[in-house]
């Protein structure tokens, strides 16, 4: 009977170890101590990667900078079309994307990417469409929260060229432009 007793006691004492006690009032919990997880690997302390689809000798050529903080898909788009950098355009790689396709903006809806665009005007002289859509379908496409890219004008569904010339109003994704694809 002593073993049983005392066996029970030892329960008893460990399952009411156990547990968060509960307080009468809310009370304040201290954050984990150290820095925040980085959002993406980085060569470069506090910095972040973000691939972007530029042109060398009509091909598309994906290429990584490092940026201050990851954008979502409108601030990635905008970055894109700021063109290349100084160090980009040393190296040969140039945009498609002037006079070629004006962006107004983009969204993910669904995990698609929405990308708003105004007809350019026939003024712009540029045929390289193609490489310009592939440029944005390439660089968004390379987020892991997007799972493709449509084109919208005036909030309606666009046709826009893939590099086979077919037209498609999406989701597009950078498997619809391998011809256009050259190396890194």
């Amino acid at each position: 009977m002593t073993r049983r007793l005392v066996a029970g006691l030892v329960a008893v004492l460990l399952l009411a170890g156990c547990g968060v006690p509960a307080d009468r009032q809310p009370r304040a919990v201290q954050p984990p101590f150290g820095p925040p997880a980085a959002p993406a690997a980085s060569s470069a302390p506090g910095r972040v990667e973000q691939a972007f689809c530029l042109v060398r000798s009509g091909q598309l050529v994906r290429t990584v900078r490092q940026v201050d903080a990851a954008d979502g898909v409108d601030g990635h788009l905008r970055r894109l079309l700021a063109g290349p950098t100084r160090a980009e355009r040393a190296v040969g790689l140039s945009t498609a994307l002037p006079g070629a396709v004006h962006v107004l903006g983009a969204r993910l809806v669904d995990g698609r990417a929405q990308v708003e665009v105004e007809p350019p005007g026939e003024e712009s002289g540029r045929s390289d469409e193609v490489l310009a859509y592939g440029q944005i379908v390439c660089t968004l496409d390379s987020r892991p929260d997007v799972a493709g890219v449509s084109f919208l004008l005036r909030g309606r569904p666009l046709e826009v060229p893939r590099a086979d010339g077919s037209l498609s109003t999406g989701p597009l994704t950078a498997a619809d432009y391998p011809a256009l694809t050259g190396p890194d």
